[in-house]
């Protein structure tokens, strides 16, 4: 395993890192490896297609601890998190997703709701308009970030009819799905894609 991940510890407010690190809630200080992170990032790939395997609820937990714990302007947590794992629902999704099937192949899919009000709350329009989907966008990186490290492929879509995905799950009206995340180990080892290089992307001021 690249990286290592948060499990429950016995210890309150701590948590442990297998195999061999700890992290106190209260201090905030994580012990990385060095390089691990960098090697999931570059490792990550999108993935439409997945093999049937089921996802042990240990991993599903531990999803939803990398979502939960994404940063977020003000601490305002904008977002509903859904887990979709029943197929019929998941065949409504890709329908909605413009017949992305490969979200429906996927044993679980995440819809990623935000909530604009909760951030216009604090920060007016500017919440409403950019900073709940800077804190949903950081959450779904934990989230992809840490299936690739457990071996599992992921693949971000946007591309779908919102009304459509709001009335396949009843959707509060306060609730803006953003993205839909389907997981499953990957039927496809997808090549790497080509990046910019650092030049054309990076400007230092000195």
């Amino acid at each position: 395993m690249l990286l290592t991940f948060l499990i429950p510890f016995k210890k309150r407010n701590t948590f442990c890192l297998k195999p061999h690190y700890c992290l106190d809630l209260r201090k905030r200080e994580i012990l990385v490896e060095k390089h691990e992170l960098l090697s999931v990032i570059l490792k990550r790939r999108s993935v439409r297609a997945f093999k049937p395997d089921e996802i042990p609820q240990v991993h599903i937990d531990q999803f939803v601890e990398a979502l939960r714990w994404a940063p977020s302007a003000g601490n305002r947590q904008p977002w509903h998190f859904y887990q979709v794992r029943r197929p019929e629902l998941k065949r409504d999704l890709a329908r909605a997703a413009f017949q992305q099937d490969f979200v429906a192949q996927a044993p679980l899919v995440f819809v990623i709701c935000g909530l604009p009000e909760r951030s216009a709350s604090r920060y007016g329009e500017r919440g409403k308009e950019l900073y709940v989907f800077q804190d949903t966008a950081a959450a779904i990186q934990n989230l992809l970030l840490l299936a690739t490290a457990l071996g599992y492929g992921t693949c971000w879509v946007g591309a779908f009819d919102e009304l459509q995905v709001s009335e396949v799950l009843s959707l509060p009206e306060q609730e803006r799905p953003l993205a839909l995340i389907p997981i499953g180990k990957p039927a496809e080892q997808p090549s790497p894609p080509q990046r910019l290089p650092v030049e054309k992307i990076v400007t230092t001021l000195e």
